[in-house]
């Protein structure tokens, strides 16, 4: 290449990396993201147009156009008002943002680790004898992957309708014949993808929802993902920490039209609709779900409103802790108000850098009086959420910018005494297995290690 075309490239490298600074500017949603993005679009653009191109979005486009899940077209569902728990009320700022009401009756059973989670899950779906909504992050061709194609293949074969949806990055490296040996037993099986041409390089836009639904009567949802990981099996992060949630009642049919949209998006075609079973329990209950293609950052305001609403206690479980400014505002101001604000976060790294952010940020959130506390046993993986001695929340959400902003989550926040009780006891069986962070984790770790933190830390917005 002769020294003028050498020359001419690096010059329309830098008018595109002019041009993509200013889109940074305009779109990325935080200032600190397009102040990083700008500066290095402008400064270094041979190193950072491509990956502008595969992580710079911060909006899901076209989505909204997608939602099949009209009022017309699902069975209509009259919510109870009086029936509804009291303190239903604390999160109505929740129940607005998500367009939907609390609803009441309903049943709900904790299930505190992957063997409980999977053996409840696959009976269920075993028992499948109509319809059978299936949706993981991760799909492993594994032991447990397996066991898992069998019940799919076994309800197709008897004639039940088996929808599945898996996320593409994240289930990247499962075998095109695990996929191919669903279709032929007569599994619909599709990867979420971003499917639209202005979406079509972003890689940030995951679908992280886990949802189980079963002849639209009894639903999962929670943390755990189809691999033999989830059950403790692989080291060197097992024994695995997670946690799932079954749900009979009404916001099942929520999380039916959930599935609904993201199946919908990817097919173009409707999975089966089903009313909702009557369900004699007492819990009332809203399912929150949050995703780049909203209108406002809702998986940031979810958590927000629910720490705002707390006034005695504020347990978080969660395996990555790297909290945007109003959440952890929110925190701080809970501690204010003589919230006892407790934090689970891991003592094992399975992501590197956002393991040393979290470590700064759980710093920060001890100077403001947040107690902070590491999981011992295995890699906590678990989200839950315990505002006070009534309400508890479980689903796929983490407390970091990806979950706010960037990933399709779904969480159930469930207002029952009793269910809150057994998260307690969940939460306090945890706790007791922990370490509290005091200040010497940061104070005494190499200088090195203090930096990388500070520079992990700068990638917030993409974490």
């Amino acid at each position: 290449m002769t020294y003028s075309a050498i020359t001419a490239t690096i010059l329309l490298l830098h008018l595109l990396g002019l041009f993509a600074a200013m889109h940074a500017v305009v779109h990325t949603r935080t200032p600190q993201g397009a102040i990083g993005w700008a500066l290095g679009l402008l400064l270094l653009p041979y190193v950072t147009l491509l990956p502008y191109l595969y992580l710079g979005s911060s909006r899901f486009t076209g989505y909204p156009a997608a939602y099949a899940c009209r009022p017309s077209t699902y069975p209509a569902l009259q919510v109870d008002e009086q029936a509804l728990a009291p303190a239903c009320l604390r999160f109505a700022a929740i129940s607005a943002l998500q367009g939907r009401p609390f609803r009441s009756g309903h049943r709900c059973r904790l299930l505190i680790d992957g063997d409980a989670a999977f053996d409840a899950m696959l009976a269920a779906m075993a028992a499948a004898e109509r319809c059978l909504l299936v949706q993981f992050f991760v799909f492993h061709d594994d032991a447990l992957g397996r066991r898992v194609q069998q019940v799919l293949l076994q309800r197709a074969a008897a004639g039940i309708q088996v929808c599945v949806l898996f996320d593409g990055v994240g289930s990247h490296d499962l075998p095109q014949q695990y996929v191919d040996t669903l279709r032929a037993g007569g599994v619909a099986i599709h990867p979420f993808a971003t499917g639209r041409w202005s979406n079509r390089f972003q890689l940030n836009f995951r679908n992280h929802r886990k949802i189980v639904v079963v002849d639209g009567s009894r639903a999962f949802v929670g943390g755990l993902n189809v691999g033999d990981e989830y059950l403790g099996l692989k080291p060197p992060l097992a024994p695995w920490r997670d946690t799932q949630l079954e749900l009979q009642g009404p916001v099942v049919a929520d999380l039916q039209r959930l599935f609904a949209n993201d199946w919908h998006w990817i097919t173009g075609a409707l999975p089966p609709l089903l009313d909702a079973a009557p369900c004699d329990g007492e819990a009332s209950a809203l399912i929150v779900a949050s995703g780049p293609a909203d209108p406002q950052e809702s998986g940031s305001l979810f958590f927000t409103a629910a720490i705002h609403a707390a006034r005695e206690r504020l347990w978080l479980s969660t395996p990555y802790f790297v909290p945007d400014q109003a959440v952890l505002s929110a925190l701080q101001l809970a501690v204010l108000r003589g919230v006892d604000v407790r934090v689970l976060i891991p003592s094992r790294a399975d992501h590197r850098t956002v393991f040393l952010a979290s470590t700064l940020h759980a710093h920060h959130a001890l100077l403001a009086g947040i107690h902070m506390f590491r999981y011992q046993p295995g890699f906590l993986h678990q989200k839950a959420l315990l505002v006070d001695h009534d309400s508890a929340a479980i689903g796929s959400m983490n407390l970091d910018s990806r979950s706010f902003r960037l990933n399709f989550e779904v969480s159930a926040l469930v207002v029952d005494r009793n269910f809150a009780t057994a998260v307690a006891t969940m939460l306090e069986a945890d706790f007791s297995r922990a370490r509290a962070i005091d200040e010497s984790e940061y104070r005494d770790a190499p200088y090195l290690r203090r930096v990388a933190m500070h520079v992990a830390r700068l990638f917030d917005p993409l974490l």
